[in-house]
């Protein structure tokens, strides 16, 4: 499936009718909220979700929220965005990747960790009622957007929520995510966030 013709087509159909719809918008990181905040805030009222337990150390996760924040207060969005921290509770994360310690990098590990975080944003944008949900991660190019759209549209079913399928690398968006990274001197990490994507296991 061609994800991104996919929201081509929802976004026309919104402007078409008329409508802004609320959209909980996952972020991992300011950078790859970027493009897609750039992008979506023209047919959306968008919260962003800043949930991530994998992030490792604490300081680091400190450090990926607060950039996060910044980006938001000084980007000129089209409507609206505003902000939700989940709950940082590195122990959850720990506890899903358990017996994957020794995945490799972008396997079975990290597709439970992008359900383990796609499943909280579907469960409040089902709670709290927004119209959509979806995450950032698909702007990357380490990040499988087939697998990431195939959890979105189950958890769809799941929770009773609209997915907005995403493949945001798509029309240079990594490219562009990069450009405003420059333009607003965001912190670009050198790992996903945890402890197995920077090389440490457990177990040493």
């Amino acid at each position: 499936m061609n994800y991104q013709k996919e929201l081509d087509e929802i976004l026309k159909n919104l402007k078409q009718n008329q409508e802004v719809p609320t959209l909980l918008l996952h972020s991992c990181c300011a950078p790859c909220s970027s493009y897609c905040l750039e992008y979506l805030s023209h047919y959306f009222y968008i919260t962003i979700f800043y949930y991530n337990p994998n992030i490792s150390p604490q300081k680091e996760y400190e450090k990926r929220i607060e950039e996060q924040k910044r980006f938001i207060s000084q980007l000129p969005a089209g409507y609206a965005v505003s902000f939700l921290e989940g709950k940082y509770n590195p122990q959850v994360f720990l506890e899903m990747a358990h017996g994957l310690e020794k995945e490799p990098e972008g396997g079975e590990r990290c597709f439970q960790c992008y359900e383990l975080r796609l499943r909280e944003a579907a469960e409040i944008a089902a709670n709290e009622k927004f119209d959509y949900f979806t995450t950032t991660l698909s702007i990357s190019p380490h990040k499988n957007a087939q697998k990431l759209n195939e959890i979105g549209l189950k958890l769809e079913k799941e929770y009773g929520v609209n997915y907005l399928p995403s493949d945001f690398k798509k029309k240079n968006g990594y490219k562009r995510s990069i450009e405003l990274s420059r333009e607003y001197d965001l912190y670009r990490q050198d790992y996903c966030g945890c402890v197995f994507s920077k090389g440490v296991f457990l177990d040493k």
